[in-house]
């Protein structure tokens, strides 16, 4: 029985091992133009908006420069530092497959989004991708998800977001939507564990055996 007609995936955490090279950049940009060592909580303060808010944010005069250098090194060493999941690629597939919509819903901006998705060979997956740029707001906003089930005319009961932050779980229930909350790499595990998602998945092989059931 096909319980889903829609799938949106948030990237940092859920398709991909990103953190450390996010870190590393913001590390770089920082120590380079701030002369600043940031630690990694430092950095996670400052998600939500895209990367360019952020540099503007904290680079003032220097963000052209620093803009330039940051996306120049997170291109660099993006297959240094980051790599796609194991059996995401197939999850994709598999979805495809059936001729399923789905689409990206990410904070990160365009550029970066880009990047990520050639880098790992998997853009051609998506009917969507939905950015931090594409949007008036940022997550927990449910526009990304709105933008997917009204391109797509999907039913809302049948479109699963899947995320690996809080605010995965707070766009979908502002969407109206079901979400399933993947905790292989969260950076936000223990708060995403007190907020009773939908679905809770501990490996991509039990969110991988879920899908094919309910497709």
């Amino acid at each position: 029985m096909r319980n889903f007609d829609g799938f949106i995936f948030d990237i940092d955490g859920t398709i991909a091992r990103t953190n450390t090279l996010i870190f590393e950049t913001f590390r770089f940009v920082s120590k380079k133009y701030l002369n600043k060592n940031v630690s990694d909580e430092e950095i996670i303060n400052l998600f939500g908006p895209t990367e360019d808010v952020i540099l503007k944010e904290l680079m003032k005069e220097n963000y052209e420069e620093a803009r330039k250098d940051y996306f120049n090194y997170y291109t660099e060493n993006h297959n240094l530092l980051a790599e796609i999941f194991p059996v995401i690629t197939e999850i994709l597939r598999i979805i495809k497959s059936k001729q399923i919509p789905i689409s990206i819903y990410t904070g990160k901006g365009k550029d970066s989004t880009r990047i990520t998705l050639e880098k790992l060979g998997i853009e051609k997956y998506f009917d969507l991708v939905v950015t931090g740029d594409d949007i008036e707001g940022h997550k927990p906003s449910p526009e990304g998800i709105d933008m997917f089930i009204q391109n797509f005319n999907l039913d809302r009961n049948k479109v699963l977001m899947i995320g690996d932050a809080p605010a995965d779980i707070l766009a979908a229930r502002n969407a109206g939507i079901k979400c399933a909350s993947v905790l292989w790499d969260s950076y936000a595990k223990e708060k995403v564990l007190t907020m009773n998602s939908d679905y809770q998945f501990e490996t991509v092989e039990e969110l991988k055996n879920f899908i094919v059931e309910n497709i």
